[in-house]
C-alpha cells in the first residue's frame, strides 16, 4: 500500500515538473527544468506563446476580423442582445477557445486546469423578479477583468450574491441562474451579514489594513462587539470552505482574495491538506506593530499561513507580513516566505494591472469620441487636472483639494488657466464618518469656488457619482495632469488607466508615495506626500510647466509597465507561481521524515527482550505554554518543568525491568534532579559530560586535561550584550555557556547574536578548543566535541560497567527536541553501511572556529581521545543469544570492551531502532512527532502497555 502511494506521489511530481508546451506535429523531448528559477522562466515564455496562438486562433475565427475583447464593447455596448453579452462575457471567464494552427491533435491533450475564484462577492449582483426568477447584473471590478483574458484555465467563482435568500426555493433557483454564468453562490443571512461583512471586515479588518487604527468603543456598540463580530467571521468563512469543498475537485486551484477571507486557507486546508490553496491581500499590510494590536491577531496569521502561496501587491506589504509572522508568532522569515518546522509558505508580490488593450481601444469608439471632442470645447484654454476616487478616508480627497487652493493663491496667474476635475463616487452613505467626509469636502471645495471662481468659470468641478466608461476614457484622455493622493492604498489602478488612455496627451502623473503604484509607476510619475500640502502644490506646478520632452520621456516609461504588467499577466503568474510552489514543497516532503508510526514502534518496543528508552528534556517531557493570544509568560517557560501528565507514565516505565531510560539534556544537574530524582533512571546533564543513576552520585566524563580558560573571557562577552538585549538572558554552566534570544525582540536579536559571533571569533575564543553553536534563538559556546552524539557511547559504558544492563539491547527508541549538531545521537544507533576492510569513523565533529576536523571516541580510562574509532558492531544475534544463555554473556562483553565503549552491547537490527525528532522536521531522525503532547501520548501508551 505505502508503495502504491508513493508512486503516486512520484508521478504527479514527475507530472507538474513536466513542463506544459503549446503542442507540435514535430518531435521533440524538452529538458526539465531543474531549478524553481528556470521552471518560472520557462512557463512564462510558453504563456506569452500560448496567448500568441491564441490570438492567430481569434482572428481566423473571425475570417480576418478583430475581436472586440478588450475594446469596452462588452461592458458598454451601443446596442445588440445584453443577454447574448452577457453569456459571451462569463464564457470568456470560464474558458477559451482552443487552438487551431492546422495540425492533428492527439486524443490525450492535457487537460486545462480548473480555477476557483473565491471572493467575498460574485461578479454579479442578483435581483429577485419572483419566486423562482432573477435577474443578473454585471459588476465589472479590477479582478474580473483580470481573469478575463486567461486562456490557461477554466474558471468558476464561488461567493456572496450580495442579496439575501433565506428560502430554499430562491436559494435553488438562483443557483441554477447564477451555474449558467459559471458562479456559484454562498447563502449568508442577514445577521451574519451585519456582524461578518459590516462589523469584522469594514469596521475592524478595513480601518486597521489602511492604518487607521482600531473602531473605538462607540463604534463598536453599533455592531454589538467584538467577539460576536469574529465568531460571524469565522462562521461566514467556514461557510464559505464548505461550498468550495463542495465542487473542489482533485487538481483544482483555489485562489482565496482579500482581507474577508483570511480564515478560509486554513479551514481548506483541513478539509484536504493537499488542496492547492493560494491567497491575495488587495490591500495594504499593515506593519507588525499595527498588526499586533488586532485581538484575533495570531488566529489571523496563522490561518492565512496555511495557503500554499500568499500574494500581496508590493513587497512593502509582503515584508510587513513576513515581519509580523516573525515577531508575533515566533516564526522564521526566510526569503520565500514563512516557515514553520519545515513547511514553508511562499509569499510574494504581485503587482496587479489593468487591462490596456480595452482602454486604449477604447479611444478608438465614435461614442468616447465625441465625448472627447465635447470636453476639448468645455474647457478649451484651460489645462485640465483630474482626480478619480471613491469618496473615502483614505483616498485623500480633501488634502488634494487644499493643496489645488494652495496652488491657486501661490500662482494667481493660473487661477483661471486650470481647472480640476474631482469625481468622488459616494460609497457607504450610510456610516456617520463617510457622511462627516462628504460635508467636509463639500465645504471646501465651496470655498474655493466662492474665492477662485467667476461668473463664467469655477477652479472645481465636483461630482458625487460615477461615469461610464465611454465618458471616463475620454476624460483620460483629455487630462493634462491626475492627481492621485490616497493616504493609504493597496494598489490604486487610477493611475494605471490614466497612463493607458495618454497615448497621444502625453500627461503628467502625480502620484501618492502611499499608493501601491508607485512602487511600479514611480519613476515616470511624481511622487508626492499627501499630508504636506506645499509639496503637493508645488508639484501641481511643476507639472503645468513640465517640458514637452520630459512628459514623454515619463508617459514612455509608465505606458510601457501598463501595457505590458496587465491584469492578466498577473493572474497567469500568481497561478504559476502556486503551481510551481507545490513543486518544491513535494520536493521538500521528500527530504522530510514521515511520522512515527506509533502502532508499529509500540508493538516493537513490548516484543523486545532489553529496550533502551533515550528522551531529550526541554521541548521533549516539558509542558508547553500556551502562548496564543496573550503576551508569552517568560518566566514560566525558563522554568523547566516535567509535564504534569507524564509523572505516573514515566514512573510505570521506569520501574520495568526490562526498559533502561536515560534523560539526556543540555541542562545542568540541578533542573533534572529537581525533575527526576524519584525515578529509576539514568540522567544525563550538560550533554552527557555529568551522569548518574537516580540512586547514585553524579560522575563527570570530562577528560582531565580539558582547558576550560576560555570561560571567563565568554562570560563577560555574554553578559555584556545580556544587557545591551532587553528579555535576554544567559545560563553559566560547567562545560558551556549558552546565551538565549528566544524572549527578545526577533530583529535585534539577530543582529545581537551576529555582532556577538563577531566579537568572539575574533577575540575571546580565537584560539580556544571550544565550538560555537547557533540555535533557533540562542548561541552556545561548549567545549569542543560536547555533543549527545559523543556521550551515548559512554554513558552506555557505564551503564554496563554498573550492571545495569543484565542481556544485550535488542531495541532502542530514542525520542528528542534537539539542536541539529547535538543530532549525531539519532545516526549513533543507525547499522553501518560496508565499508571494506578499513573502519570507517562513526562521527567528526568540526571546530566552528578554526574549522578542523576531529573524530571522537573515548579511551580506556574513561577520557575523551581524539582518534577513529571503529563503527557500532552489530553483533550476530545468535552468538549473542548462545553467550547469554551460557550465564557469561556480560563477562565476555566487559573483558572485550573498554570501559565506556558501550555499542559493544548493542543487539539491534534496522527495525528495532526508532529515533523521533520532536517539532523539527529537517532532522536525521528516521521519524517525526509534532510537539511534545504527541510524546505524552506515546509514552502514555507504552505505560498502559506495562505488565
Amino acid at each position: 500500500m505505502e508503495s502504491s502511494q508513493e508512486n503516486s506521489i512520484s508521478n504527479n511530481l514527475d507530472e507538474l515538473l513536466t513542463p506544459r508546451i503549446p503542442e507540435r506535429n514535430y518531435n521533440y523531448d524538452p529538458p526539465i527544468p531543474s531549478s524553481r528559477l528556470e521552471r518560472l522562466l520557462r512557463e512564462r515564455e510558453l504563456r506569452r506563446s500560448t496567448r500568441s496562438f491564441h490570438s492567430n486562433e481569434e482572428l481566423r475565427d473571425c475570417n480576418g476580423e478583430v475581436d472586440t475583447y478588450g475594446n469596452g464593447n462588452e461592458f458598454y455596448p451601443s446596442g445588440g442582445d445584453k443577454g447574448a453579452r452577457e453569456d459571451d462575457f462569463f464564457e470568456r471567464i470560464a474558458t477559451s477557445k482552443p487552438l487551431n494552427d492546422g495540425f492533428e491533435r492527439p486524443d490525450d491533450r492535457l487537460p486545462k486546469q480548473h480555477l476557483l475564484v473565491v471572493a467575498n462577492r460574485l461578479p454579479v449582483s442578483a435581483v429577485r423578479k419572483g419566486e423562482d426568477s432573477w435577474s443578473l447584473e454585471i459588476s465589472i471590478g479590477g479582478l474580473v477583468s483580470a481573469l478575463l483574458g486567461i486562456n490557461e484555465f477554466e474558471a468558476r467563482w464561488i461567493g456572496w450574491a450580495g442579496v439575501n435568500v433565506p428560502d430554499e426555493v430562491g436559494q435553488q433557483s438562483l443557483t441554477k441562474a447564477l451555474a449558467e454564468k459559471r458562479c456559484i453562490p454562498v447563502f449568508l443571512d442577514e445577521e451574519t451579514v451585519h456582524q461578518y461583512y459590516n462589523g469584522y471586515c469594514n469596521n475592524i479588518l478595513w480601518p486597521l489594513f489602511h492604518y487607521l487604527g482600531l473602531p473605538q468603543e462607540d463604534r463598536l456598540a453599533t455592531t454589538r462587539s467584538f467577539q460576536s463580530q469574529f465568531a460571524a467571521y469565522k462562521k461566514a468563512n467556514q461557510m464559505f470552505a464548505d461550498v468550495v469543498n463542495e465542487h473542489y475537485k482533485e487538481g483544482d486551484v483555489v485562489w482565496c482574495h482579500d482581507y474577508h477571507l483570511m480564515f478560509l486557507p486554513k479551514c481548506l486546508k483541513e478539509y484536504n491538506n493537499k488542496m492547492k490553496v493560494g491567497w491575495f491581500l488587495h490591500t495594504p499590510f499593515p506593519s507588525s506593530e499595527i498588526h499586533r494590536t488586532l485581538p484575533s491577531r495570531s488566529e489571523l496569521l496563522k490561518s492565512v499561513l496555511a495557503a500554499d502561496l500568499v500574494g500581496f501587491h508590493t513587497y512593502d506589504y509582503a515584508r510587513h507580513f513576513v515581519s509580523a509572522c516573525t515577531r508575533i508568532l515566533g516564526l522564521e522569515g526566510t526569503p520565500d516566505g514563512v516557515e514553520d518546522q519545515g513547511k514553508l509558505t511562499r509569499v510574494a508580490a504581485f503587482p496587479i494591472g489593468i487591462d490596456s488593450d480595452r482602454f486604449i481601444q477604447a479611444l478608438e469608439l465614435p461614442q468616447v469620441k465625441d465625448h472627447i471632442k465635447d470636453l476639448k470645447d468645455r474647457f478649451a484654454g484651460r489645462k485640465v487636472m483630474l482626480g478619480v476616487d471613491r469618496l473615502d478616508m483614505i483616498k485623500g480627497i480633501p488634502q488634494k483639494i487644499l493643496a489645488f487652493e494652495k496652488f491657486l493663491e501661490e500662482n494667481p496667474i493660473w487661477r483661471d488657466k486650470v481647472v480640476l476635475v474631482q469625481i468622488a463616487v459616494p460609497t457607504r452613505t450610510d456610516v456617520p464618518e463617510y457622511q462627516k467626509l462628504s460635508c467636509e469636502v463639500h465645504e471646501i471645495v465651496g470655498r474655493i469656488n466662492g474665492r477662485f471662481g467667476t461668473l463664467t468659470t469655477v477652479p472645481i468641478h465636483h461630482l458625487d457619482r460615477s461615469l461610464d466608461f465611454h465618458a471616463l476614457c475620454a476624460l483620460y484622455a483629455v487630462t493634462d495632469v491626475a492627481l492621485v493622493t490616497s493616504l493609504r492604498d493597496g494598489m490604486n489602478l487610477v493611475s494605471y488607466e490614466f497612463v493607458a488612455c495618454q497615448a497621444s496627451k502625453k500627461g503628467v502623473l502625480i502620484l501618492s508615495e502611499f499608493a501601491g503604484a508607485a512602487q511600479s509607476l514611480g519613476a515616470g510619475a511624481i511622487l508626492v506626500n499627501p499630508w504636506n500640502v506645499t509639496e503637493v502644490a508645488a508639484s501641481i506646478g511643476y507639472a503645468l510647466t513640465m517640458p514637452a520632452d520630459e512628459r514623454e520621456k515619463r508617459h514612455r516609461h509608465n505606458f510601457t509597465h501598463v501595457t505590458t504588467h496587465t491584469s492578466q499577466e498577473w493572474a497567469e503568474t500568481f497561478v504559476s507561481e502556486l503551481n510551481d510552489t507545490i513543486v518544491e514543497a513535494q520536493l521538500r516532503t521528500r527530504q522530510i521524515s514521515p511520522l512515527l508510526p506509533k502502532r508499529e514502534a509500540i508493538e516493537c518496543f513490548l516484543q523486545s527482550n532489553n529496550r533502551l528508552l533515550i528522551l531529550g528534556f526541554n521541548g521533549t517531557l516539558t509542558e508547553p505554554v500556551d502562548s496564543q493570544g496573550r503576551r508569552i509568560d517568560q518566566f514560566k517557560e525558563m522554568e523547566l518543568k516535567l509535564h504534569p501528565d507524564l509523572i505516573e507514565p514515566l514512573k510505570k516505565i521506569c520501574d520495568d525491568p526490562k526498559t533502561t531510560t536515560i534523560v539526556l539534556s543540555g541542562s545542568d544537574r540541578s533542573v533534572l534532579d529537581e525533575n527526576f530524582g524519584e525515578y529509576k533512571m539514568w540522567l544525563a546533564a550538560e550533554h552527557g559530560m555529568f551522569l548518574r543513576f537516580t540512586k547514585e552520585d553524579w560522575m563527570t566524563t570530562m577528560p582531565e586535561s580539558l582547558n576550560m580558560d576560555w570561560v571567563d573571557s565568554v562570560k563577560h562577552v555574554f553578559e555584556y550584550f545580556t544587557e545591551r538585549t532587553p528579555r535576554s538572558h544567559f545560563e553559566l554552566r560547567e562545560t558551556s555557556l549558552v546565551w538565549n534570544y528566544k524572549y527578545a525582540d526577533v530583529e535585534f536579536g539577530r543582529l545581537q547574536a551576529k555582532d556577538m559571533l563577531q566579537h568572539l571569533l575574533t577575540g575571546p575564543i580565537s584560539n580556544a578548543s571550544v565550538d560555537v553553536v547557533q540555535g533557533g534563538r540562542s548561541v552556545e559556546v561548549r567545549a569542543v566535541g560536547v555533543t549527545k552524539g559523543a556521550a551515548i557511547d559512554r554513558i552506555l559504558g557505564e551503564i554496563v560497567h554498573h550492571n545495569h544492563v543484565k542481556a544485550p539491547i535488542d531495541h532502542v527508541l530514542c525520542i528528542g527536541h534537539f539542536l541539529p549538531k547535538d543530532e549525531d545521537i539519532y545516526t549513533f544507533f543507525e547499522p553501518e553501511l560496508p565499508s571494506g576492510p578499513t573502519p570507517t569513523p562513526r562521527a567528526k565533529m568540526v571546530n566552528s572556529v578554526n574549522g578542523t576536523v576531529t573524530n571522537l571516541s573515548t579511551g580506556t580510562n574513561g577520557l575523551v581521545s581524539f582518534h577513529h574509532k571503529p563503527p557500532i558492531s552489530y553483533r550476530n544475534p545468535e552468538k549473542i543469544a548462545s553467550n547469554h544463555t551460557n550465564g557469561n554473556w556480560l563477562s565476555r562483553i566487559r573483558n572485550r570492551m573498554t570501559m565506556h565503549e558501550g555499542s559493544s552491547v548493542l543487539d539491534l537490527k534496522g527495525d528495532n531502532y526508532f529515533s523521533c525528532a520532536v517539532g523539527r522536521k529537517r532532522s536525521n531522525a528516521r521519524y517525526l512527532l509534532g510537539s511534545s503532547a504527541d510524546v505524552v501520548s506515546l509514552l502514555k501508551e507504552l505505560a498502559d502497555c506495562q505488565p
